[in-house]
């Protein structure tokens, strides 16, 4: 073995793994955005899916819920919370015009919010058109959040 390590093979290298993991960076790029539309769930993107998002931004609910894993640890996951209340989007819908006083079991000191019944079915929508993403490992891991 050598024991002299000269610039030239120094700079191989350099040079060598650069392109190697660029190369690699490169591929997994490629193969994420070919796995996007099988994920996505982009066929049942609406309007009122959009108008969800922005409702959904306008209120902060992330200030406090996660949405796949982002957002605070403060209230539950919401990306499947369409599952967790059957499917009925007129408990969800109930849940989120109730009242902190009502005295519902587990629930924290979610805000009073006075939404249009507009911006309230465009956040529905979003939340169910999240529940049908194909999401990776089965996030969350269990049915409540």
């Amino acid at each position: 073995m050598r024991e002299l390590f000269t610039k030239g093979m120094a700079r191989n290298i350099y040079y060598g793994g650069s392109l190697f993991f660029i190369l690699v960076f490169l591929g997994l790029t490629f193969d994420t955005t070919a796995r996007i539309p099988e994920r996505a769930h982009v066929e049942a993107l609406t309007e009122s899916v959009a108008r969800g998002k922005e409702v959904w931004e306008e209120y902060n609910c992330i200030g406090c819920h996660t949405l796949l894993g982002e957002g605070a640890y403060f209230a539950p996951e919401l990306g499947n919370v369409f599952d967790r209340f059957g499917g009925s989007r007129e408990a969800i819908k109930a849940f989120i015009r109730s009242r902190p006083e009502q005295g519902i079991p587990g629930r924290r000191s979610m805000p009073k919010f006075d939404m249009s019944e507009a911006d309230l079915d465009a956040l529905v929508d979003f939340l169910e058109w999240t529940s049908k993403i194909r999401r990776a490992r089965d996030w969350p891991p269990n049915i409540h959040g």
